[in-house]
């Protein structure tokens, strides 16, 4: 390898390092170090978290069998005290729990490793038989397994190995022999951990996941576009409790430049609002929901990111016939007017309670009339999406808290932590968001301040926070006559030239507002990341910062907007040459 070291560049990122050959062999993308980052980040928690569920699923069966053996019935009152669905919770910690093995009373005895934590096992052998508080079911949580589905020069994989502590076997896998060859070479370049702990295998990623069901703890999917073909078998592969990482780079479907196209991949039919990235976020959450619903299971989602051009998903994948049924409660139509900036979601299911019992019913509708209460034109109809939450966030902020006490393990730690902190202040319960300029344009109007308008919201009663996806998009509970009553009240303060009677701005004017607006500036009007003054929306780091040139392909003069000049002069000047080489 040694003598072919002049062909090839080395590029190291966090404690990993790679040889990318001068072609464009293996696909690299430099500017995915925000996408790597932050998946180390949850993974990390996701070990933490996972831990956490295993140890509170022993102390509930050791408190279940210590009250079973005081009252002396230990065969009958252990089941009443851990029900089926302490096994459910354990099953969703740790999905190697499919079968419970017979422990003999030495091993119970013995000391087991969790990790690098050591857990002594207490034994009472008195009367001649084992104490059920520590008996069976008391077992070692394994390393969690890793596969990387599409795994290119398998820097991902080589990251998670060596950045992530406690982290088990990690499978790299590709159906390209040049991309497998490329990991395979980064793997022995990264020593005897990387080696240790890192497979590649070449083979079609759906193909592998649908041979290898519920057997990995992690499953990630980083394609070059859209993940849709894999989601199927992914979410067949991942075990109860598991996390689905996704990412999709096709962000103008997904954001209703083809919605033909979305609706044909996703499911879903997107809407061109100045929402449409968190849209698009919210129907890729809701086809993977559809996907997993297939197999009796459903997802939890984590943490949900769009950032630079490309979104990223976490999710937890459960197993459960009942919890299934809650799935149509999570999704929801949209109704964007066409006139003005008003939307109204349209959920496709409800519950009725009735004693113990739930019934499941077809939600009520139309939410909205044939044209629009504000402004009077026709609404477009998108969706479903994903209603639900979109981000927990007890688990944003461990992994913010993470990311800030390892901030010198992360090489894009400036970027991350920003789009962390403005993730953690976002209303976690409001879909989709308004856009103030868009409100002002609408109505021809000089815009308010961000604070001024925030707190005209929180004076009237309602809630209100910014939004990750966009520096300028504010999400609120307030309905959107409330919101239209404040922008009245401020163009009485501020008026505007006349306007044609037939437009959507004059007929929202021409109503008098119901509600009297306060524009005194609110406490709560400012987030804690602003009143600090931590950056929340940092710059590109160099120019020409994209999705880069797909492997493969030659690289000539008119990919300049991706990889900038110098670049493609370096790329040119290599194949002249090699020419007289020739």
């Amino acid at each position: 390898m040694s003598s072919d070291l002049s062909d090839y560049k080395i590029i190291k990122e966090g404690e990993a390092e790679i040889l990318m050959h001068a072609k464009n062999e293996v696909f690299y993308n430099k500017t995915q170090v925000n996408n790597r980052d932050i998946s180390i980040a949850v993974l990390r928690t996701f070990i933490s978290k996972r831990k956490q569920e295993h140890e509170a699923y022993l102390s509930k069966r050791t408190k279940g069998a210590q009250k079973a053996s005081e009252n002396g019935d230990s065969s009958e009152l252990v089941k009443e005290e851990v029900p089926d669905t302490t096994a459910q919770e354990y099953h969703k910690s740790n999905g190697e729990c499919e079968v419970e093995e017979e422990i003999s009373p030495e091993e119970r005895c013995s000391t087991v490793e969790e990790g690098s934590v050591k857990v002594t096992e207490e034994c009472s052998t008195a009367e001649g038989h084992t104490n059920l508080s520590e008996g069976k079911g008391k077992r070692e949580l394994k390393p969690p397994r890793v596969l990387e589905a599409l795994s290119a020069s398998g820097l991902r994989s080589l990251r998670y190995a060596r950045e992530v502590e406690g982290i088990g076997q990690v499978i790299a896998v590709d159906n390209d022999k040049a991309s497998v060859e490329a990991c395979r070479r980064n793997i022995k370049f990264n020593g005897s951990v990387a080696a240790s702990k890192v497979e590649s295998h070449l083979d079609d990623a759906r193909v592998y996941m649908l041979t290898h069901p519920k057997e990995f703890d992690v499953v990630d999917l980083d394609p070059y576009g859209s993940p849709s073909v894999f989601l199927d078998s992914a979410v067949q592969s991942t075990v109860d409790g598991g996390m689905l990482m996704c990412t999709a780079t096709d962000m103008a479907v997904l954001c209703g430049g083809n919605g033909e196209v979305c609706y044909s991949k996703y499911g879903s039919y997107p809407l061109r609002g100045k929402y449409c990235h968190e849209m698009a976020l919210r129907i890729v959450l809701a086809c993977i929901e559809s996907h997993a619903n297939r197999y009796k299971r459903y997802i939890v989602p984590v943490l949900s990111v769009q950032m630079d051009f490309y979104l990223r998903v976490f999710v937890r994948i459960y197993t459960s016939a009942s919890a299934m049924k809650n799935t149509p409660l999570k999704l929801s139509y949209v109704y964007q007017c066409t006139g003005c900036d008003s939307f109204h979601l349209q959920p496709i299911g409800r519950t009725i309670s009735k004693n113990t019992s739930v019934r499941y019913l077809p939600g009520f509708g139309p939410v909205v009339p044939q044209e629009c209460s504000d402004c009077g034109k026709k609404f477009n109809m998108g969706g479903p999406i994903w209603s639900a939450p979109i981000h927990d966030q007890e688990w944003v902020a461990a992994i913010l808290a993470d990311v800030k006490y390892m901030k010198d393990r992360y090489p894009a730690y400036d970027r991350i932590s920003a789009v962390l902190t403005t993730i953690s202040e976002e209303l976690p319960d409001v879909p989709l968001f308004l856009s103030l300029h868009n409100l002002c344009a609408t109505l021809k109007c000089t815009s308010p301040s961000a604070i001024i308008f925030r707190s005209a919201v929180i004076n009237a009663g309602y809630r209100i926070s910014g939004t990750h996806v966009n520096p300028l998009g504010l999400k609120s509970d307030a309905p959107m006559d409330v919101i239209w009553d404040i922008m009245r009240c401020w163009v009485k303060n501020h008026p505007v030239k006349p306007q044609p009677a037939d437009q959507p701005g004059s007929i929202i004017l021409a109503k008098e507002p119901a509600l009297q607006a306060n524009f005194a500036r609110a406490v709560a009007s400012l987030s804690k990341a602003q009143a600090k003054k931590v950056a929340r929306f940092l710059p590109n780091p160099e120019r020409h910062w994209g999705p880069k040139l797909r492997a493969g392909r030659q690289i000539t003069s008119k990919h300049v907007s991706l990889l900038g000049p110098d670049a493609i002069n370096g790329a040119l000047n290599q194949e002249d040459d090699e020419e007289p080489k020739k």
